[in-house]
């Protein structure tokens, strides 16, 4: 098995686009956003005979407390492949002596069960204590017509959306001039629900890279020219994902955002699309939990979860780790998730 760096993009989505588990975190798109952040990129492509036989996207973040590797949805292999996930776990390793990180923080495209667990744990990694990405996640089957989705959610929430169409709520996603509001909704959202928002920067380069490319839409839902709520969807591949969501108060006493999810439901089914993802939700049995009035939401869709691995950490640098693992540990708690 060799490895190389990729820096053709269509070698890159090529070989993305036979593997219907990948989804825009290991895109090329999402490595182009993080340029465009500041953060080094590196693309790996591992090689079976010269044949591609696997790709993952490394991502080099400094941060303060530890300069570290991530590997946002990846890497996209044959897990079943002992040579390609062999490779794998030295290239990782190789990676983060070169770039001189503490540590690499993966979190793939697996389910969460013995196998996946089992997998990493020969490779040397341990739980981290800080989530990557979403981990339980809610995601909704669309190759069904539209009339048995309507069927199969929550009754409250199909009420929800006739109750939008009847009123005459107006989506809008012409999403370029709306990406200020959306930013500035954000912040106003993150006071109320206390969670830290992101940076202007972060969502406008985000946002860029993906509409160019016809792979991103930011609805805006108005009732009487007020905007209620805001839902930023990425569009790639085989799933659509509500990727960011932002309310006004006034989006309290009408339904605007289960107008846009459906909207966003059929507009992934116009393009061949086979699921629906409504990202992160909270475990069923925690009501503590900062997201469970979001996650109820999310599941009256008729979604299933769908639990991936929580993200895995593969320590080089010991020491520092400890510091970074108890700062991590801290903030998982007092953030509530």
């Amino acid at each position: 098995m060799d490895t190389k760096i990729i820096d053709k993009k269509s070698e890159w989505e090529g070989f993305i686009a036979k593997h219907p588990e990948a989804n825009f975190l290991h895109s090329w798109y999402w490595g182009e956003f993080q340029k465009q952040i500041e953060r080094e990129v590196i693309r790996v492509g591992f090689y079976s005979n010269t044949k591609l036989a696997g790709v993952m996207l490394a991502i080099v973040e400094p941060a303060k407390r530890a300069r570290y590797l991530i590997v946002p949805g990846g890497p996209i292999i044959d897990w079943n492949n002992k040579e390609l996930i062999t490779s794998f776990g030295k290239e990782l390793w190789n990676l983060g002596k070169i770039h001189n990180c503490v540590f690499a923080r993966v979190r793939p495209q697996l389910e969460d069960n013995d196998f996946s667990r089992k997998t990493f744990r020969k490779l040397g990694f341990s739980n981290a204590p800080m989530y990557l990405h979403a981990e339980l996640t809610s995601q909704l089957d669309i190759t069904k017509s539209e009339d048995e989705l309507l069927r199969n959610m929550r009754k409250a929430t199909r009420y929800e959306i006739k109750k939008a169409l009847s009123l005459g709520i107006k989506l809008e996603k012409d999403g370029d001039k709306n990406i200020i509001d959306f930013y500035k909704l954000q912040i106003d959202t993150a006071k109320r629900q206390k969670f830290v928002p992101f940076s202007k920067n972060f969502l406008e380069s985000q946002f860029d890279i993906f509409i160019k490319n016809n792979e991103a839409i930011l609805y805006t839902a108005k009732y009487k020219n007020k905007t209620l709520a805001q839902a930023f969807i990425i569009l790639y591949g085989q799933e659509a994902v509500y990727h960011y969501g932002a309310s006004t108060k006034e989006g309290r006493k009408f339904p605007g955002a289960y107008l846009i999810q459906w909207e966003a439901i059929r507009e992934a089914k116009k393009r061949g699309m086979i699921r629906y993802n409504l990202w992160g939700v909270s475990p069923l049995d925690s009501n503590d939990h900062r997201f469970a009035g979001l996650s109820l939401f999310k599941r009256g869709f008729g979604c299933t979860d769908f639990a991936y691995l929580p993200a895995q950490d593969l320590v080089f640098n010991r020491s520092r780790y400890l510091i970074n693992y108890l700062i991590e540990k801290s903030r998982r708690f007092l953030r509530r998730v």
